[in-house]
């Protein structure tokens, strides 16, 4: 396994300008793993500049031949998958079966989604009145900042990189500086498959340095931002500068419904994904559970069970099936989401602590979480970003689609029934970008993936995500090379 840990700009890797560094973290023992260059304003200005730069060449290259080098970039990935895995393990703490299984195939296939829709992206023609023809191209916006969040370092490089260079922009990567490590060596796979120099610059930095340079920046077109709704505020004033674009996926609070005609194997299994998953830090986790009265305590029992059964340890074995959270900042606020519960009236059903192993005693470990509390209450209200669900009960389908829409968020959400009817009538009702029926968390890069309300606003994946970084021109042709009858003499 190699570390990248160099700036990424104008297709070399360097040093940033101040030396400044960052320390990378195993969130498994608090050990360093290594040290990255950190970007500061005058690199960001320097990374803008190459993809400036760049742009031109960029957006007039065949579109067949972006997609050739997303399509070679895939494969290679594919090639890398164990390194790739480890490192993403190594420095997020996923299980390094759910990194193997889950976060690279998805990084590769995305990729590939996005090097085939490179040549597929076409206008339109508008029937207007005779003796005109209007038509309607889509144009790449420009440079592009990104910034990408710490849950899913490798995979955010694909949903974010993959549709702005199908559609011909260039790009300017911020990925978080507490996991940077794959997003750099996505950065040599891309220069080794042959990406011109400049397309795409990887720059390490603080979110409230850098990202907010390049959020303000007078030369970037578009801001596309995954992260915290509040930090998604700041993201939209600093756009003010020069009225760029911006793309918002933000946070959420889904809701996970089980109705009593649910098939509760499937639902029990369903929901403990939805929010252990990746120690729970997802946005679209299942982090409220709203469960029909009259079958909660047969729901718990089994639901509680498996809780308590999920294997913590070291991410890099293959047994394990959770692992830590990834910064010592998150377990911290994960277990002050604990007692608040608690303050507020709510009772621990189970977890609400680091485990006692010793070996695990060092990582920013939380054991799952289950918690019994009140539709106000702040655990049902607010994002925890971690292994805790919320569990609340209702008694009718107007209850719980009252609650399921009680919060500010709107991004994903999810029901289990049986009865078809009702499963589309309250996917239709659920104030949500998306909405799972029995299952929760599927995604795929060709379904647009985004929310409402304070969880942001635009697309990723699809058709949707191309137009997202695409701006429509209409074109008007007089056909019949005829002025106007105004315009006669």
């Amino acid at each position: 396994m190699s570390l990248q840990t160099k700036l990424f700009i104008n297709g070399k890797f360097i040093d940033s300008k101040e030396g400044s560094t960052i320390k990378v973290l195993n969130p498994h023992d608090d050990s360093q793993i290594t040290e990255v260059s950190e970007a500061k304003a005058p690199d960001i200005d320097d990374a803008v500049a190459a993809a400036k730069k760049a742009f031109p060449a960029w957006r007039d290259t065949q579109a067949a031949e972006r997609g050739r080098l997303l399509l070679k970039l895939a494969d290679l990935i594919e090639e890398k998958a164990d390194e790739l895995a480890e490192i993403e393990s190594l420095d997020t703490g996923h299980p390094i079966r759910d990194t193997t299984g889950l976060d690279v195939p998805r990084t590769a296939f995305t990729y590939r989604y996005f090097g085939g829709m490179a040549d597929k992206l076409q206008g339109s023609v508008i029937p207007v009145e005779p003796g005109f023809l209007n038509y309607v191209t889509r144009e790449p916006v420009g440079v592009v900042g990104q910034i990408t969040p710490w849950n899913f370092p490798l995979m955010f490089t694909s949903w974010k990189m993959g549709p702005a260079l199908a559609a011909g922009n260039t790009v300017v990567l911020k990925p978080a500086q507490v996991t940077p490590l794959t997003a750099l060596k996505i950065a040599e796979l891309m220069a080794e498959v042959g990406f011109p120099p400049g397309v795409v610059n990887i720059v390490p930095a603080s979110g409230r340095t850098a990202g907010q340079h390049l959020a303000e920046h007078q030369d970037v077109q578009k801001i596309a931002f995954t992260g915290s709704t509040d930090v998604g505020r700041s993201i939209v004033q600093a756009s003010s500068t020069n009225l760029k674009r911006v793309q918002l996926e933000l946070g959420g609070k889904g809701a996970n419904i089980v109705f009593d005609d649910a098939f509760l194997p499937a639902a029990i299994n369903g929901s403990a994904f939805a929010i252990f998953h990746n120690q729970g830090q997802a946005c679209i986790a299942g982090s409220r559970l709203l469960l029909h009265e009259r079958i909660a305590d047969e729901f718990l029992d089994g639901f509680l069970a498996l809780a308590k059964s999920i294997k913590l340890g070291n991410p890099l074995d293959p047994e394990t099936e959770m692992g830590p959270l990834t910064s010592a900042k998150q377990q911290k606020a994960v277990l002050t989401y604990c007692d608040i519960a608690q303050q507020e009236g709510g009772e621990i059903l189970t977890g609400g602590e680091p485990p006692e192993t010793p070996e695990l005693s060092k990582g920013y470990y939380v054991k799952p979480t289950v918690a019994k509390a009140q539709p106000q209450d702040r655990v049902c209200q607010e994002e925890v970003f971690g292994p805790f669900v919320s569990v609340t009960t209702f008694s009718s389908e107007e209850e719980a689609i009252d609650l399921a829409n009680s919060t500010e968020y709107g991004l994903g959400g999810g029901l289990w029934t049986r009865d078809l009817s009702r499963a589309h009538k309250v996917a239709g009702r659920m104030r949500s970008g998306m909405v799972w029926i029995n299952c929760y968390k599927r995604v795929n890069p060709g379904s647009p993936f985004g929310g409402v309300g304070s969880s942001g606003y635009g697309r990723e994946m699809g058709f949707e995500a191309m137009h997202e970084y695409t701006d429509a021109k209409s074109v008007w042709v007089n056909v019949d090379a005829k002025l106007p009858p105004f315009y006669k003499r």
